[in-house]
């Protein structure tokens, strides 16, 4: 069976119509079956409280719906949030209340200008059509939920982000470096023994550590662990509070949330609270606290 994920932005009206509701935290998992495809759609639940929710869904996914209800701040979010991350496939559509012409105007120069533009009621039709670009590599799998489950031990929730997964497979967990077993693999609640990308899993683990969100199990070469990097930074075009040395802020690699310091403005330098596994991750850079846009910029690391 073939898989797909899609971040689904927006008001949530339209997402129970794609697929039947699974976990659900500040992110929640809506999937269907059909014709040969698993699809997962991934709904930032969190948003707009927490701005951190809407980046880790976009970098949980291959493609992106962006369904505009209003045009408002938090769409201005939403469509910054897009254009960092570079997800440049996706699909675009609005209620019936949204100016066309305004939103076109959004969305002109970002990466949502080049999505495919549909009906809201031919929304299934249309995220269809699209096909994930193949990717290779080494096993790797990026965790987005984690439990504890009597009997079974420790279960996480994630998506394969290159290569094939086996059971009985010996992985690294990183940051850590710690190693983890793969007892068993579930996909849709179905047991198999192996998955490739970009399949969603569920894998019960032999780990003697506790496995969080962001953290990543790999095998071949492992991610760099990395405490402090120079970033070849971009700041958002509508973020209007100001960067400066010193500065707190939040950072988004991969599905990694980290706490850091602002060291340096040019070169634009952080250092974080905690080790951060990266591969070649664009890092997102927040300032929750902002108004009106809490996406400072971004970029990716040149040096750490």
């Amino acid at each position: 069976m073939e898989s797909a994920n899609f971040a689904f932005l927006g008001e949530p009206e339209l997402i129970a119509g794609l697929g039947k509701k699974g976990t659900c935290t500040d992110l929640c998992m809506y999937d269907r079956k059909q014709n040969g495809w698993l699809r997962t759609y991934i709904a930032p639940c969190g948003f707009p409280e927490k701005i951190q929710p809407l980046v880790q869904a976009v970098n949980m996914a291959e493609s992106a719906i962006l369904y505009v209800s209003t045009l408002d701040r938090f769409t201005g979010e939403q469509i910054v949030a897009l254009d960092l991350l570079g997800a440049d496939q996706g699909v675009l559509c609005h209620s019936e209340s949204v100016d066309p012409d305004k939103l076109e105007d959004a969305v002109r120069g970002t990466v949502v200008d080049g999505y495919q533009r549909t009906l809201p009621a031919d929304l299934n039709s249309a995220v269809a059509e699209i096909r994930p670009t193949p990717r290779q590599g080494t096993t790797c799998v990026v965790v987005d939920h984690s439990f504890d489950v009597r009997g079974v031990g420790t279960v996480v929730l994630g998506k394969v982000m290159s290569g094939t997964v086996h059971r009985h497979d010996s992985l690294k967990l990183v940051p850590g470096g710690v190693d983890a077993l793969v007892k068993s693999i579930q996909m849709h609640d179905d047991p198999v023994d192996e998955a490739s990308w970009p399949a969603r899993v569920g894998l019960a683990l032999k780990c003697a550590v506790p496995v969080q969100r962001g953290d990543v199990l790999c095998s071949g070469e492992l991610p760099r662990e990395i405490t402090s990097a120079t970033l070849d930074f971009v700041p958002t075009k509508y973020y209007k509070d100001g960067l400066h040395e010193g500065l707190t802020c939040v950072v988004i690699c991969g599905l990694q949330a980290r706490a850091a310091r602002i060291d340096s403005i040019n070169p634009f330098v952080l250092s974080f609270d905690k080790p951060v596994a990266y591969s070649d991750e664009t890092v997102a850079v927040l300032r929750p606290e902002s108004s009106p846009i809490r996406i400072a910029g971004g970029g990716r690391v040149v040096e750490s």
